[in-house]
């Protein structure tokens, strides 16, 4: 399994999870976990993904959120989890 760290925030707007999830489905991602919170209009989504099934490559895969971010309004983030886990280690 390849797990993948991926962060949604932004102004909150309709559509958001939709738009994320539709692209990760439409990638064989699989949503492990998700967490997901709106403070005063700001939306903030976490997501532990497995991103073994996928035919694209990590690269490829943060590269097109970036992008689905861009045209959405909010900034995705894509991270491998041993990277993530070695930068918020106390």
């Amino acid at each position: 399994m390849k797990k993948t760290i991926i962060t949604v925030v932004g102004n909150d707007t309709v559509g958001i999870i939709a738009k994320v999830c539709t692209y990760l489905a439409d990638n064989n991602v699989n949503i492990l976990d998700i967490s997901q919170t709106i403070v005063q209009g700001y939306f903030n989504m976490m997501m532990v993904a497995d991103t073994s099934a996928s035919d694209k490559d990590h690269g490829t895969l943060a590269k097109e959120l970036q992008e689905l971010g861009d045209r959405i309004g909010v900034v995705i983030h894509c991270q491998h989890e041993d990277i993530f886990n070695r930068m918020h280690r106390i």
